[in-house]
């Protein structure tokens, strides 16, 4: 299971990666803190062609990220006058990758916001942390600990072989295709109104994925991509 949250969290870091690559934008980001979601991230941005400024408190930690990333400080970036040194104020955008220190993280969210960093994401622990870190004007809050859990619990409790949750009560899952669905076309199925949910992809096994349409045909043992609100999601994969 270790390994297991272990992928989910480099998954997590991916995906927030996958949200700075946009090739228009100023290709400079600060990772403060440089725990394992830190690491997993800025080696991610690294592989996305970012600079990545790396900073740590613990100088063993930074003398291992040396070689991997554009930049890398020993900085205690609670202090306002460290992070002006590190010409922090200059970035785009930062990310506090710090949460089991809540009052770290809550400084240097603090500092980066008054150097007017204009992109601020930060590692939360718990919605509580998030919460206060909203209302200082972070823009952006990570709970990975959180997603995990829910996402590992969905994958424990049901049918599901991988869970995506999205904002706003929305989800991406890979799951079986159900009995119910199966030997007709999606059409006929009619799966989103009966279920409210989209399929949006389906692999066959020995084949790749393909997108999905009106007149295909799901057989017992695909597995589909599926979109659509969290209940409905989970009671489709549910489904026999």
């Amino acid at each position: 299971m270790g390994n297991y949250l272990q992928a989910l969290r480099r998954r997590r870091a991916r995906q927030l990666a996958a949200q700075y690559a946009d090739p228009h934008r100023d290709q400079r980001v600060a990772v403060i803190g440089l725990g394992r979601f830190g690491r997993s991230l800025a080696a991610e941005l690294m592989r996305r062609g970012w600079d990545v400024l790396g900073v740590d408190v613990d100088p063993a930690v930074v003398r291992r990220m040396s070689g991997d990333l554009t930049h890398t400080a020993v900085t205690d970036c609670t202090d306002p006058g460290a992070l002006r040194q590190l010409g922090v104020g200059e970035f785009t955008s930062a990310v506090v990758g710090i949460g089991t220190d809540m009052e770290a993280s809550i400084l240097i969210a603090t500092n980066l916001l008054e150097a007017r960093v204009p992109t601020i994401w930060a590692k939360a622990v718990s919605r509580q942390h998030g919460q206060i870190l909203e209302r200082l004007g972070v823009q952006h809050m990570v709970l990975p600990e959180h997603e995990m859990g829910e996402r590992v619990a969905h994958l424990v409790t049901g049918r599901m072989l991988d869970f995506i949750e999205f904002g706003d009560d929305f989800a991406l899952v890979k799951t079986i295709a159900p009995d119910a669905v199966a030997t007709v076309p999606l059409r006929e199925s009619r799966v989103r109104t009966r279920y409210g949910v989209t399929v949006v992809g389906i692999k066959r096994p020995g084949e790749g994925f393909t997108h999905a349409t009106a007149e295909t045909v799901i057989a017992h043992g695909d597995v589909l991509i599926v979109t659509g609100r969290i209940r409905a999601v989970e009671a489709f994969a549910e489904l026999d």
